[in-house]
């Protein structure tokens, strides 16, 4: 679904992803780990163009070079993205913050998915409720649901998890599995806690200085490599 080769990128003379190559299956979920300020933000801004790259390839569903591609014309390909913080409309709807979604869209299409409130049935019963009076649990969701607005074909969460109650957590987590699972879709995400990648996610990369330095099925995030790469 997603191929980076050799990518670099800099802030300022800072040298923040080294020669970066990832590889993320279709139709799994995976997960990337590290310690702070180890370049994991910067790597999904990057694939959505938000940051310029020095140099490297991204390639979406093996033909398409998003280096090449504009900000606004990543999402019409059927990438939905989360950023860190959510950076939901607090003074707009719901609703309107779903609507805003839709404007991303590359058919048209003026009406919210049912299949949003379907999996979020909490933006369904606060949808005239502004944004900026939801729980920050409520606001995932919803900053979630806007990136589904677009129906896209992978999905980019970073820290989907970070500040919210253990509850909401679960509920994203298993609206993953339900996405990957009935929708085909990929998902790659950017989360600190170890419970929740071991639970939700098919494989991981562990980030280093840059770099990917370990990655494989789930299953073979030992103990050993947590407490190498990702114990402070």
């Amino acid at each position: 679904m997603l191929t980076i080769d050799s990518l670099n990128q800099y802030y300022g003379e800072s040298h923040t992803l080294w020669d970066l190559d990832l590889e993320v299956p279709a139709g799994q979920c995976t997960c990337v780990m590290g310690r702070n300020g180890v370049g994991k933000t910067t790597l999904m801004k990057a694939m959505m163009g938000e940051v310029p790259v020095a140099g490297g390839s991204i390639r979406y569903a093996d033909e398409v070079e998003l280096t090449k591609k504009r900000v606004e014309d990543r999402s019409r390909l059927g990438i939905g993205y989360v950023p860190q913080g959510r950076q939901i409309f607090p003074l707009l709807t719901v609703e309107e913050n779903l609507r805003t979604g839709l404007a991303a869209r590359g058919d048209g299409r003026k009406s919210i998915p049912e299949r949003i409130y379907e999996l979020f049935p909490v933006l369904q019963e606060m949808r005239h409720r502004r944004g900026g009076d939801l729980s920050g649990g409520q606001q995932q969701q919803l900053a979630i649901g806007r990136a589904l607005v677009l129906e896209p074909r992978l999905l980019i969460l970073d820290e989907p998890g970070e500040g919210i109650q253990p509850n909401i957590v679960a509920q994203i987590g298993e609206v993953i599995r339900r996405l990957i699972a009935e929708d085909g879709l990929t998902v790659l995400l950017v989360e600190q806690k170890l419970p929740f990648a071991r639970k939700y996610a098919d494989r991981f990369v562990i980030m280093d200085r840059g770099r990917p330095v370990a990655d494989g099925e789930i299953e073979a995030l030992t103990d050993a490599l947590i407490k190498e790469h990702l114990t402070v």
